[in-house]
C-alpha cells in the first residue's frame, strides 16, 4: 500500500472507526483536496445509531463498494493536486464539494432531478475511501465549487446543509407574505429559517423544545418560537394566522408530523425535509378533507450550491453562529459523534478540523 491517510468509516451498527487507508489515485478529470473542515450531520448520527440505512451492505450499483464506507459529506478543502485534463482548478483553490452521485441516464436524471436518481449514491455513504472526514479526498472536478474570498473554509463546510434548505424552500409553494411553520430547530430547521428569510418577506414560526436552539431560532429570524411541550402548536397557529400556508417538517418524529399537517390551512403544503429511521402512520383524511398537499424534499439539484455561495458572499445568509464546536479528526468519535448524542440540546453544528 502506498501513502496512507486517516479516514473515519462506518463498519456497521454503532461501529465507526478511524482507519488508516490508502490515499486514492488522482484520475485525469479529478482533483485531490487537502480537507479542511467537515460537519457532522444528523444523518450521520442516524446511520451510526440506527444503520446501516444509507451505507450499502452489498456492492453499490454506482460505486461497486460496500461496508466499510467512508463518512462525511459536508466538507471544504484546498486543492493540492489536479488531473492532467483539469483546467478550471489549480492547487491552492479553496472549494466545497457537491456530494451527490448519480447515473445521468435514468428518467429522473434526464429530467434534471439528479437528486432523485433511481440508483443514486452519496460521497459519505456510498464509497469505501471517498469521504469528507479524512485527511484527503479525490473527487471529480465537476463536483467542486469555488469559495468566495470572504467565505471561510468553516463556512464552506456549511454549504451542503444550506443547499438542502435552499432547495426545499425554492421548490416549495412558499411565497412572499406567507405564514410558515418550521417543526424542529436543529441544524436543518435553522437553515430553513435562514433560507426563508433570505428569499422573501414572510412570517416564520419555529417549534422547538431546546432552550438554546430556541434562542438560535430567534437569532436567525424566527418571528415566533413555540415550545410544543408548553403550547398547543396547532391552536397557536390558528390563533396567530388562521393556520399556516406551508409547514416544513425538519423533526422527523410522529408528533411533529401530525402537528405539521393539522397546523396547515386548506390547500396548504407540508414539506418533508427530515430523514426518517422508521415508518410512521398518518390519517390520509387529514390531507383529503382539507386538500392539503404533502411533498418530499431530497437534498438539492444543479445550481443550488452556487446560489447558496452567492448568499454567503453578499450576506443574505449569515450562519456563523450555528458552529457550536470544533474538534480534531483524531477526537471525532468521542468529541464529535458521542458528544452530539449526549449534548444535542446544547449543540447545533459540530465541525471536524482535519488539517490544522
Amino acid at each position: 500500500m502506498g501513502p496512507t491517510m486517516k479516514s473515519l468509516r462506518f463498519h456497521g451498527n454503532r461501529d465507526i472507526r478511524l482507519d488508516d487507508i490508502a490515499i486514492p489515485p488522482v484520475g485525469e478529470n479529478d482533483v485531490k483536496l487537502r480537507l479542511a473542515y467537515c460537519g457532522i450531520c444528523g444523518s450521520d448520527l442516524h446511520e451510526w445509531l440506527g444503520g446501516p440505512v444509507l451505507c450499502p451492505t452489498a456492492p453499490h450499483p454506482l460505486t461497486g463498494e460496500q461496508l466499510p464506507i467512508a463518512a462525511g459529506h459536508e466538507f471544504s478543502g484546498i486543492i493540492e493536486e489536479v488531473g492532467q485534463n483539469v483546467q478550471k482548478w489549480k492547487p491552492g483553490d479553496r472549494v466545497c464539494v457537491q456530494p451527490i452521485l448519480y447515473d445521468g441516464t435514468c428518467v429522473a436524471c434526464k429530467e434534471g432531478a439528479v437528486n432523485c436518481c433511481q440508483i443514486n449514491g452519496f460521497i459519505g455513504y456510498s464509497c469505501a475511501s471517498t469521504g469528507g472526514l479524512a485527511d484527503y479526498i479525490v473527487v471529480d472536478e465537476a463536483k467542486c465549487f469555488l469559495l468566495p474570498e470572504n467565505v471561510s473554509l468553516e463556512l464552506g463546510a456549511l454549504v451542503e446543509p444550506l443547499a438542502v434548505a435552499w432547495h426545499a424552500v425554492k421548490i416549495s409553494p412558499f411565497k412572499e407574505g406567507d405564514w410558515v411553520l418550521v417543526l424542529g430547530g436543529g441544524p436543518i430547521g435553522l437553515v430553513i429559517t435562514q433560507a426563508l428569510k433570505a428569499r422573501s418577506k414572510c412570517t416564520v414560526i419555529v417549534s422547538e423544545i431546546s432552550p438554546r436552539r430556541k434562542e438560535y431560532a430567534k437569532q436567525f429570524g424566527a418571528d415566533y418560537v413555540l415550545d410544543p411541550t408548553q403550547e398547543d402548536i396547532v391552536a397557536r397557529c390558528k390563533e396567530l394566522c388562521g393556520l399556516v400556508h406551508v409547514a416544513f417538517d425538519c423533526a422527523g418524529v410522529a408528533p411533529a408530523l401530525q402537528q405539521a399537517i393539522l397546523a396547515t390551512r386548506a390547500r396548504g403544503t407540508i414539506v418533508n425535509v427530515a430523514v426518517w429511521e422508521r415508518p410512521v402512520s398518518i390519517q390520509p383524511n387529514d390531507l383529503v378533507f382539507r386538500e392539503r398537499n404533502y411533498m418530499g424534499i431530497a437534498t438539492y439539484v444543479e445550481g443550488d450550491f452556487q446560489e447558496v455561495l452567492d448568499c454567503l458572499e453578499d450576506g443574505r445568509i449569515k450562519p456563523e453562529a450555528m458552529i457550536s464546536l470544533k474538534v480534531k479528526l483524531q477526537d471525532v468519535i468521542e468529541g464529535g459523534f458521542e458528544r452530539l448524542i449526549k449534548e444535542k440540546d446544547k449543540l447545533v453544528k459540530v465541525l471536524v478540523e482535519m488539517n490544522p
